[in-house]
């Protein structure tokens, strides 16, 4: 067996190193030489990586003089980790830059000597950087051993080391608690002891995905001169990294999550990795939030940290209380030497009240343009009361199911200065809602309390829900439109305002309607770009004839993933450490100029789910520990790709916190850490950039699949929130029957709650012809099966979809 996982993995790793673009041609193309994607993208896509690049130390070593020279150690240097592993990064750009390529292209005086022997190491076929295979993705690269005479030679004729540090990520898998992973291993500790023993200036690369332990930090403390992340940068990594160490681009990046001293002191360091279930034991207390509130001391490096080649002072000059709406203008001044960006955060401090809260939360953020030496910008920082509100799923408010202000006292922070306050002498009722996604399981969760003018800790038990979802279903049924039989009109027909929708619709048969219900079959259609991720839409012969093009998917977020060039963006945690929605923005409407290019309909982008855990291994794909500034970035993706006409797909709805077991884990969360933490950021998203399609996640939530969950797609999306676009469903599903409706299994019971396409269209990953399991037409109009209006309703979404999206198709 394991000669075949070896045999496998070889061949995998040819497979990558074609589609990622290693070997010869990454040498034959270049940033400048490429055609295939655009200077204007290139350009965007340096800078946002420069941008995302967090300094968590500096004693002036950086940036780099022109006239240092360095020796740089590391096989990362060579071997460097440009994106995770999996479905979110395997693109294939048709070019990538390296860190010694970036240096060289950006004149830095490096040693050759100690560059060519990591060189020669990396490229000697035992060394070999191994990419793995799917969900056996490496998750560092082995170090090349050093010996203390080789590095005091470097030191003797260099002024300044670089010690890069790199980690990968990947779809299907964690990071695990052992060295090479979440650790440093004995080599790289080693690397660190010689090379910051023997120089006197020693910088710190760390190439990661997302944040491991820093605790080497502190124990190298006085012998470590900086420590800089870049992330994985994507196609333009080696330029973006140069551009910052040498000073072109001062690092403007700020930390989006919190990195703590140990990996226990995470809240749910005990509540992860479970094969079953996990019980979201921290319920609110997520990140920082949990850290502000109980544990301060235990931190590294805040959540928003990061330094600067220059300094800057922030002065709240002004606050305004509206209806509902709250404006902060704080002045920022560049009291420094060199030109840079900053960024300014508001956090709100509530009363504890009857329902307890975390000490702080996120409320807003700024980021100014880059200053010089004594210019000022003023940055307005607004939010509403729904932003600061607490969800009470107790109804100890006195307004059970609902956000709410408590009466008392609210204090609004920029940094550590108090920059406006206010007081409610009433509880405020901001947003009700309806009771959704019940508990099954009982469970402890964390909780807030005051006593004695502080907050104190404790624990109370999340009870089972009483909602009867079986009623709250069928009262909300679909009335049926009365079916025609084929009457020869077209979706151009609807389009061009000849007859309804409603009409059109009621000529379809049966097997049309299923088939607008699912994709073509398996993934790489035959009706789009080489290598796309599927196709729904006008799946079948029959509904082409009537004017329903095929939608093609493609998968993402760092770039368009099929056979042809595209480019590599940084990954999502990278773009939230820029803090900049604006430059975001920018950056994917070149993505859907791209999309435009490739006849693509939908990127399955972005992905927006919680940094709940350090050792989730997609965390790269997502953006941050706090949902505002998570929401926030993913609207500014959706509006860039939306702006040319394209579609976004934002992922995986919701609480696909952890790879382990995905498809069959249950994630066991209260309806308030549901609503203030890991759907919130999809209410941003939704709300703020209107995405025309979303993607369910594989995980249960409190015991329902979300491609069945009712509650999560109709009642919260769709009802409240007014989402009117396709929901997918993740690629393939699990069986299961519904617990409300017995006679309805699988395909019925996910169309019963609103998931209106399966994809890519098979249930299982095999076949590649669709084969129908017959699920979704066996209980039709029969007593408790499908209704025909059910399937109906899913088509004219779909169709809503086409119409809306696909215009040029009908003029």
């Amino acid at each position: 067996m394991n000669k075949i996982k070896r045999t496998f993995g070889r061949l995998m790793q040819r497979v990558i190193d074609w589609g990622m673009g290693n070997g010869l041609m990454q040498e034959e193309m270049t940033a400048s030489g490429n055609d295939k994607v655009t200077k204007e993208m290139s350009r965007i896509a340096r800078q946002a990586a420069a941008e995302s690049c967090v300094l968590l130390k500096n004693d002036g070593a950086l940036p780099f003089r022109k006239k240092d020279k360095i020796a740089v150690f590391g096989r990362c240097q060579l071997d460097w980790f440009y994106v995770g592993y999996g479905s979110g990064g395997d693109v294939n750009p048709p070019y990538r830059v390296n860190l010694m390529e970036g240096l060289e292209n950006a004149g830095v005086s490096f040693d050759e000597e100690t560059a060519e022997a990591y060189k020669t190491w990396v490229n000697t076929d035992s060394n070999k950087a191994d990419h793995g295979w799917w969900g056996h993705w490496p998750m560092s690269h082995p170090e090349m051993p050093l010996k203390d005479d080789f590095v005091k030679k470097a030191a003797e004729k260099n002024d300044a080391a670089v010690v890069v540090i790199g980690r990968a990520a990947g779809e299907d898998r964690e990071n695990t608690l052992a060295p090479g992973s979440y650790y440093l291993t004995k080599e790289e500790k080693q690397m660190l002891e010689l090379v910051s023993g023997a120089f006197k200036k020693t910088v710190v690369l760390l190439n990661i995905g997302s944040i491991f332990d820093m605790s080497w930090a502190e124990e190298y403390k006085d012998k470590i001169s900086s420590i800089l992340i870049v992330w994985q940068g994507g196609m333009e990594s080696g330029n973006a990294a140069a551009d910052v160490l040498t000073g072109k681009v001062n690092p403007s990046g700020r930390l989006s999550d919190t990195i703590a001293k140990t990996y226990e002191d995470y809240p749910s360091s005990k509540n992860f990795g479970g094969e079953q279930f996990n019980n979201y034991y921290e319920d609110i207390f997520v990140g920082y939030r949990w850290f502000e509130t109980f544990k301060k001391d235990r931190v590294l490096y805040p959540f928003g940290f990061g330094l600067s080649y220059t300094t800057f002072t922030r002065k709240p000059v002004s606050f305004e209380k509206g209806d509902g709406v709250y404006t902060v203008k704080v002045e920022v001044t560049n009291t420094g030497k060199a030109a840079g960006k900053e960024t300014v955060m508001a956090f709100v401090s509530a009363p504890q009240g009857e329902l307890g809260k975390a000490a702080k939360v996120l409320a807003s953020y700024a980021k100014t343009e880059s200053l010089q030496p004594g210019e000022k910008e003023v940055l307005t920082l607004s939010f509403t009361d729904k932003v600061i509100a607490s969800y009470d799923d107790t109804g100890r408010s006195g307004n059970k199911n609902a956000f709410v202000l408590e009466k008392g006292a609210y204090q609004v922070f920029v940094s550590d200065a108090l920059a406006g306050e206010f007081t409610l002498s009433e509880t405020k009722l901001v947003e009700q809602t309806e009771s959704a996604l019940n508990v099954v399981d009982p469970f402890e969760r964390m909780h807030a309390y005051e006593d004695d003018g502080k907050i104190a800790f404790n624990e109370e038990t999340v009870q089972k829900g009483t909602v009867s979802l079986k009623d709250r279903i069928i009262e909300r049924l679909p009335k049926e439109i009365p079916v025609t039989g084929d009457m020869g009109k077209k979706l151009r027909d609807v389009a061009v305002g000849k007859i309804t929708l409603d009409e059109f619709i009621a000529q379809l048969s049966d097997e049309e309607l299923e088939a607008l219900t699912r994709g073509e079959g398996a993934m790489g259609s035959d009706l789009g770009v080489a290598g796309n991720a599927g196709a729904f839409g006008g799946v079948l012969e029959s509904l082409r004839e009537k004017g329903v093009p095929p939608i093609i998917t493609c998968d993402g977020p760092s770039g368009l993933r099929f056979q042809e060039f595209a480019s590599l963006l940084p990954s999502g945690t990278a773009l939230a450490c820029t803090f900049d929605d604006q430059l975001v923005e920018e950056l994917y409407t070149h993505i859907g100029k791209e999309m435009i290019k490739h006849e693509v309909d939908i990127v399955l982008s972005p992905g927006l789910n919680i940094h709940r855990n350090p050792l989730c291994g997609r965390n790269f794909e997502y953006f941050s520990e706090d949902p505002l500034l998570a929401g926030k970035m993913a609207a500014a993706v959706i509006r860039g790709v939306q702006s040319q006409g394209k579609s976004c797909c934002p992922k995986h709805f919701a609480c696909n916190n952890q790879e382990t077991k995905r498809n069959n884990n249950d994630s066991r969360v209260s309806e308030r850490a549901l609503r203030e933490i890991y759907l919130r950021a999809f209410e941003i998203a939704v709300k703020e950039a209107r995405p025309n399609t979303i993607m369910t996640s594989y995980n249960k939530i409190n015991s329902v699949w979300s491609h069945y969950n009712y509650d999560l797609v109709t009642t919260v999306l769709r009802k409240e929130w007014g989402f009117d676009g396709v929901v997918i469903t993740d690629w393939w599903m699990q069986k299961d029957v519904s617990q409300e409706f017995p006679s309805i299994r699988d395909n019925a019971y996910r169309v019963r709650a609103q998931v209106d396409v399966l994809m890519p269209g098979n249930m299982g990953h095999i076949q590649r012809k669709y084969t129908s399991d017959g699920t979704l037409l066996e209980t039709i109009d029969k007593e408790g099966g499908i209704t025909r209006a059910e399937l109906q309703r899913t088509a004219k979404t779909v169709l809503t979809f086409i119409l809306n999206t696909r215009k040029n198709d009908f003029a």
